[in-house]
C-alpha cells in the first residue's frame, strides 16, 4: 500500500495515537466510576435526609392525640415553630383525619394512599415553584386514624450533590491531566530512539547501507533496529551479488566475443572453403565455451538469490545419484571414460536441497570429465560414491587423473581457477571457465554441508587421482530419518 505525503502529513504521531489510546479509556473508565461512586453517594445521603424527616413526623405524631373528642395536636405555635426549625431548609407540616380532613398545619399539603404493609410513603412535590421531599406518616386506626404529613424543601440535598461532583471530579480531572502530561512525555522518551532512527535515515544516501545505529530503551525498538540492519545486509548482499554478476558478464564475455569477432574477421578474409570450416569450428567452439559461463554464472547467482529463501528437507541420496549418473552417461561414452557408482544400493536421505546437491554432482562430474585424463596408455574412469558412517553422509567423485597440479583446495575454489589446460588450441577452447568448483563451494554453504577436495582417493582396490567430495554431519533427527 502506497502512502502520499499528504495523508503522511495528516496522519497522527505515534506517541499522539499511544496518548490517546491510553487516555481515552482510561477517561471514560474514570467518568463511569465517578459517575457511579456519585450517585451511590448521593442515594445512601438521601436515604439519610429522608430518615431524618421520618424521625421529625414520628416527633410530631408523638404530640398528636386521637380520642373520643377526635384527634389533636398537643403544641402551642412557640412549640410548632421550634420542632420545624431548619436553618436551610423550608419544612411544611399537615395533620389530617383519616377522611382527609385537616386538623393543624398547611392546607395545601393533601393525604396520599398507604401502600404495603409500611405506615409511611415518600413522595416527590412542589409548591411555589420549589421541589419538595414527602414523608405521610399513617397512625391509628379506624374513626380515630390520623395522618401526619411533612414536606421539606431539598435545597440541602442540591448542595450536597454538587459538592460531591466537585470535590470527586475537580481532584481526578487535575490527576487525568498530569497523568496526560506525564505520559505524553514518558512516551515521547520511548519512541525517541525511533526518531533519531527515522532521523539517521532521512540523511542517509541511497547508497548508504551501512547499519543504523541503534541507542533502544526497549526491546521492541532494539528488534526493530536489528531488523533494519540484517535488512540492510541482505540488500547490501544482493546488490554486491549483481555488480559482481554485471562485472564477471561484462569481464568474461569480452574475451570470448572478442575471439569470435576476430575469428570471423579472418574467415570472411579468406576464400578457402576449407580455412571457412576451421574457422566456423572454432567459432562454435567459442561459443559453446561462451555459453557454458553465463550458465555458470547464473548458477552462483541463483545461488546467492537463494541464500535467504533456501529450506532443506530430505533428500534421498542414493536415488538422486543414480539418476545423475545415468544422465552423464552417454557423455562419458563419448570421452571414453568409465563412470561407475558405489554404495546406492541401500536407501539413504540427507537434509539438503535435490537442485542444489544435483548441481554439487554435476560440477564434480564436469570438473572429472575435463580434467581427469590419467596419463597416456590408461583407461580414464570416474567413480561416483556414497559412503554412510555413524558421523556422516558422504557424496565423493574419484577419477584417476593428475590431480591439482600442485594447486591447494584453496586455490581451485576460487573463481576463474583451471586447471588441466593443454597447450594446443583445442585443449584450451575444451576447457572450461573457472567456475565450477566456486559453484560447489557456494551450494555446500547453502546445504549446510563441508567441502572437501584432495589428491588421491581410494574407491575398493582403486587409488585416485583427485577427490571431491561433500560431507554431511548427521544429527540425531537426520539418523532417525
Amino acid at each position: 500500500m502506497t502512502i502520499h505525503s499528504s495523508e503522511a502529513l495528516l496522519a497522527p504521531s505515534l506517541r499522539t495515537r499511544l496518548a490517546r489510546n491510553v487516555l481515552l479509556p482510561l477517561a471514560l473508565t474514570w467518568l463511569v466510576g465517578t459517575g457511579v461512586t456519585t450517585g451511590v453517594a448521593y442515594h445512601y445521603a438521601e436515604q439519610a435526609f429522608d430518615r431524618a424527616l421520618l424521625d421529625d413526623a414520628y416527633a410530631l405524631a408523638s404530640n398528636v392525640s386521637a380520642g373520643p373528642q377526635g384527634v389533636q395536636l398537643k403544641l402551642t405555635e412557640s412549640e410548632l415553630k421550634a420542632l420545624l426549625f431548619d436553618q436551610s431548609e423550608s419544612v411544611y407540616l399537615a395533620v389530617l383525619r383519616s377522611d382527609g380532613s385537616l386538623v393543624s398545619g398547611h392546607p395545601w399539603l393533601h393525604a396520599v394512599p398507604q401502600s404495603g404493609d409500611k405506615n409511611f410513603v415518600f413522595s416527590d412535590t412542589s409548591y411555589q415553584g420549589r421541589s419538595l421531599r414527602e414523608v405521610s406518616l399513617f397512625l391509628g386506626g379506624g374513626a380515630v386514624g390520623y395522618q401526619v404529613v411533612m414536606a421539606q424543601t431539598t435545597r440541602s440535598r442540591t448542595d450536597l450533590l454538587q459538592r460531591v461532583l466537585l470535590f470527586s471530579f475537580g481532584p481526578q480531572l487535575a490527576l487525568l491531566m498530569i497523568l496526560a502530561v506525564w505520559l505524553r512525555r514518558t512516551i515521547g522518551a520511548d519512541l525517541q530512539p525511533l526518531a533519531a532512527m527515522q532521523r539517521a535515515l532521512n540523511r542517509r544516501d541511497a547508497n548508504d547501507l551501512a547499519p543504523v545505529s541503534v541507542h533502544a530503551n526497549t526491546r521492541d525498538v532494539q528488534q526493530l533496529g536489528t531488523a533494519i540492519n540484517a535488512l540492510m545486509m541482505r540488500i547490501q548482499g544482493g546488490i554486491r551479488a549483481q555488480r559482481e554478476f554485471a562485472g564477471n558478464v561484462a569481464h568474461e564475455l569480452r574475451t570470448p566475443l572478442a575471439g569470435i569477432r576476430a575469428l570471423t574477421a579472418y574467415g570472411l578474409a579468406q576464400t578457402d572453403p576449407q580455412i571457412w570450416r576451421l574457422q566456423l569450428q572454432s567459432i562454435a567452439a567459442s561459443e559453446v565455451r561462451a555459453s557454458h559461463m553465463i550458465e555458470q554464472l547464473l548458477a552462483l547467482a541463483l545461488a546467492d538469490e537463494t541464500r535467504d529463501s533456501l529450506r532443506l528437507h530430505p533428500v534421498a541420496l542414493h536415488t538422486l545419484v543414480r539418476r545423475v549418473v545415468l544422465s552423464a552417461l552417454p557423455r562419458a561414452d563419448v570421452a571414453g571414460v568409465d563412470l561407475g557408482a558405489l554404495g546406492i544400493d541401500e536407501s539413504l536421505s540427507v537434509m539438503g536441497d535435490e537442485g542444489l546437491i544435483e548441481g554439487v554432482l554435476n560440477n564434480f562430474l564436469d570438473n572429472s570429465l575435463r580434467y581427469g585424463k590419467p596419463a597416456a596408455g590408461t583407461l580414464p574412469t570416474i567413480t561416483v560414491e556414497v559412503r554412510a558412517s555413524a558421523e556422516k553422509v558422504s557424496l565423493l567423485v574419484i577419477d584417476n587423473g593428475p590431480g591439482m597440479h600442485g594447486h591447494t583446495p584453496i586455490d581451485i575454489r576460487q573463481r576463474w581457477q583451471r586447471s588441466g589446460l593443454g597447450a594446443d588450441l583445442e585443449t584450451k577452447q575444451g576447457a572450461g571457465v573457472g567456475l565450477g568448483l566456486a559453484i560447489v563451494a557456494r551450494y555446500a554453504d547453502l546445504l549446510g554441508a563441508s567441502l572437501e577436495l584432495s589428491n588421491g582417493g581410494e574407491v575398493g582396490s582403486q587409488q585416485g587421482g583427485f577427490c571431491a567430495g561433500l560431507h554431511w554431519v548427521l544429527s540425531n533427527k537426520q539418523e532417525n530419518s
